[in-house]
């Protein structure tokens, strides 16, 4: 009834920080991360502009009792917060021909969070995504197809990008590892006997090991026999940028003839200080969202 019979043509997504954008029959969807937690919300109010009756037809959609059903049950699996026996009321009375329920009163009654009432320059109606499939289905199922396909891409991007990223920091961590070896070879090999030369390096690096991972190459390798290379292969974005910085300034530790147990502290602050700001970087900017959505809500 609602289907728009244009031929759903898909393009290419468009990112910018926790928000992104996926094209469906030349219409912008955003698809938004930071609501609750890092789950995808995709905005309900964008996918109706293909279809007449716009905005309305997500009232539609909510009072509809097999909805209402499937809101519920997705409600009880991932909302701890759910209020179950307000659920059970509206349940009751959904089907009866006076019954009216909006996505504002259904997320103030029960306290969902399945689906967001925001406010603002981008905001509107959003849904997580098992929400919004559902929501697509009802929509036209073609719709919902092409919906998944473009939000797949999306996620896909997403995926492609984060390896490169990693790929790029455990890069630089083997390129500041040389500049530390440079560093041993130089002031640390000719003091010591030839025989503990190549211990030198391995103990060198695991002086970093320690601080980033807690555990030397060795203590990894007994703790993991089932996989391949080492415990730096393994390792976060995060962890590998510091790395790659701590090898930098190691070999210029070395070079100021510090001591290892004296580099080792110093080493240990300088990574502490820059694991906590990455990890606030990224906290920050979901407590952003969370406190956003809170305000819009109120």
């Amino acid at each position: 009834m609602f289907f728009c019979y244009n031929i759903f043509m898909s393009k290419q997504t468009q990112k910018k920080d926790n928000r992104a954008v996926i094209t469906v029959n030349d219409v912008e969807i955003i698809v938004e991360r930071g609501f609750y937690g890092q789950e995808d919300y995709i905005s309900l109010t964008d996918m109706t502009k293909s279809f007449e009756g716009g905005s309305a037809l997500i009232e539609q959609w909510v009072r509809n009792k097999d909805t209402i059903i499937f809101l519920g049950t997705w409600e009880k699996l991932y909302n701890p917060d759910f209020n179950s026996p307000e659920f059970e009321g509206i349940r009751n009375q959904s089907g009866a021909s006076n019954f009216y329920l909006s996505t504002k009163k259904w997320i103030e009654k029960t306290n969902a969070k399945g689906i967001i009432a925001s406010a603002g320059r981008y905001g509107g109606t959003f849904a997580h995504k098992d929400i919004a499939f559902e929501f697509g289905s009802w929509l036209s199922p073609e719709f919902k197809l092409y919906l998944i396909k473009e939000y797949q891409r999306l996620k896909n991007d997403e995926n492609e990008r984060l390896s490169l990223d990693w790929k790029l920091n455990r890069t630089l961590a083997k390129v500041n590892y040389r500049i530390q070896t440079d560093a041993i070879k130089e002031r640390i090999i000719p003091r010591i006997p030839e025989s503990r030369k190549s211990i030198a390096y391995a103990g060198e690096a695991d002086v970093l090991n320690v601080i980033i991972f807690g555990m030397t190459a060795k203590e990894w390798r007994d703790a993991n026999p089932d996989k391949d290379g080492n415990v730096r292969d393994y390792a976060d974005i995060d962890k590998l940028l510091v790395l790659s910085n701590l090898e930098s300034f190691n070999a210029e530790l070395i070079r100021r003839n510090l001591t290892q147990a004296e580099r080792m502290e110093e080493l240990s602050v300088i990574a502490e200080t820059q694991l906590r700001s990455l990890a606030t970087i990224a906290g920050l900017r979901t407590l952003e969202k969370l406190e956003s959505s809170d305000k819009n809500k109120k």
